[in-house]
């Protein structure tokens, strides 16, 4: 999926205030595709960048890939002695890769990211390098950043990464025409939607779309309610390492809730074979087959694309994920990746790291990058960047994820991101099984609850 790390203390505040979000990329192209764009080579890294070189490895689907490989081509074409060589992989293929290069210390010079807890992992293990001077130098650029952005680029009250590229965060979505069809609006809270399942039910057509083999397509529910339910405090208990923090009443609530809504058939039948890779989920909602889903603001795009006039035509609705009555947490809250982040290599030589800082200045959330967003429809972690999003058709889409992301007093990072890679992969086990109700509430928390602080 494409969506941790900050001082423990400082995770909620960094996450209050401006938005804050990276457009997660799905998988794309099997393969690394090595380019030098621009002048530099391909490379997979080793020296950290040769002499008069940086390297870069990033994901390569596209609209995202393309905005990348512009950027380094700018810089490339105005520094040619100091250029970049960058190397693209696929989704899958890169987590693999960028681990075990940085395990082995070959790992290129700008280490590309979603920040939390994999920045963590380097951080402990002396892999990348503290940028908290350099901001302190450069604090007009980041005063040009939304707040939010830095609390997965910190750890321990020190800055490791570049938050960059767009802020993405998960969103309601619904097929307006099968509301129509059924004389129902859209959800006010927990409640309605329950209703709404039997109504959807009865007329044939599933209630929710959902991708559950991807398993962290399930997560995205269970963020929202533990927070709708309990606050953001619930996870924050996790995230601390707090003793049997999964055991919090608002999180057993919670599972419950979601267990609840799959034995009602609230789900699409086979939901647990389904990817969200292929966006067989998202076409269920485009197609008519289910008329709602909760997903990453990014598959706005893939919609757009691939799913005829459904946008364009005015059918595809969006909102924030509704209340749960009784709950404590802000409805206004929301949850996915904050930014994307650049991290420096420890083991690349020094002119290379040079190269890297002068590319973060002038290229990395610069006027012409985020254009460049924007015209794919996505929204820079940019202060201000609103003002750009015009009177085009994908205007009020960017200013709902804008307004969303900015006014949310909590923009809580992905789970699988913000917790360590070992608890990471326990989580999203066991959120696969808890869906496939194959174990409870209680056994879900207590299994959790094993590698709290790991």
């Amino acid at each position: 999926m494409e969506p941790r790390t900050t001082s423990r203390r400082t995770f909620l505040s960094l996450s209050m205030g401006l938005p804050l979000g990276a457009a997660l990329a799905a998988c794309g192209s099997s393969g690394p595709t090595q380019t030098g764009a621009g002048g530099g080579t391909g490379s997979t890294g080793g020296t950290g960048g040769g002499a008069g070189k940086a390297t870069y490895w990033y994901l390569s689907v596209e609209p995202n890939e393309g905005v990348r490989r512009r950027a380094v081509e700018r810089f490339n074409k105005a520094n040619p002695n100091s250029t970049i060589a960058t190397t693209t992989l696929q989704n899958d293929a890169f987590k693999t890769k960028i681990k075990t290069a940085i395990g082995a210390g070959e790992a290129p010079t700008i280490i590309w990211g979603w920040g939390g807890g994999g920045l963590r992992s380097y951080v402990q293990a002396g892999q990348v390098d503290d940028l908290t001077s350099w901001f302190d130098q450069n604090a007009a650029y980041k005063d040009r950043l939304f707040p939010s952005s830095f609390g997965a680029a910190t750890v321990d009250g020190k800055i490791y990464a570049v938050p960059v590229e767009a802020v993405t965060p998960i969103v309601f979505f619904y097929n307006k025409k099968l509301f129509d069809k059924i004389g129902a609006q859209p959800p006010q809270e927990w409640g309605d939607m329950m209703d709404l399942v039997k109504k959807f039910n009865a007329a044939g057509i599933a209630p929710f779309s959902l991708g559950g083999q991807s398993r962290w397509t399930n997560m995205m529910w269970l963020e929202f309610l533990f927070d709708r339910i309990g606050g953001p405090e619930v996870f924050q208990a996790i995230y601390d390492g707090e003793k049997d923090a999964w055991n919090n009443p608002a999180a057993i609530d919670g599972l419950t809730k979601i267990q609840e809504l799959i034995k009602a058939n609230g789900f699409v039948k086979g939901f647990s074979s389904i990817t969200a890779d292929s966006n067989a989920d998202q076409a269920l909602l485009y197609t008519g087959k289910a008329a709602m889903m909760v997903h990453g603001g990014w598959t706005y795009g893939s919609m757009n694309t691939d799913g005829g006039d459904f946008v364009s035509g005015g059918s595809l609705g969006y909102m924030n994920f509704p209340p749960v009555q009784g709950g404590k947490g802000d409805p206004g809250n929301t949850v996915g990746n904050p930014a994307q982040y650049m991290s420096i290599s420890s083991k690349a030589t020094p002119e290379a790291k040079e190269i890297a800082k002068k590319y973060f200045l002038e290229e990395m959330n610069s006027d012409a990058q985020s254009k460049d967003w924007v015209s794919i429809t996505q929204v820079p972690i940019v202060k201000g960047i609103d003002a750009q999003f015009g009177s085009s058709k994908e205007g009020p889409w960017q200013k709902f994820v804008y307004d969303t992301a900015s006014n949310a007093k909590s923009f809580q990072q992905s789970w699988d991101q913000a917790l360590s890679p070992t608890a990471a992969e326990v989580l999203l086990d066991n959120i696969a099984k808890l869906f496939q109700l194959s174990i409870s509430p209680q056994q879900f928390a207590t299994n959790l609850n094993e590698v709290i602080g790991k």
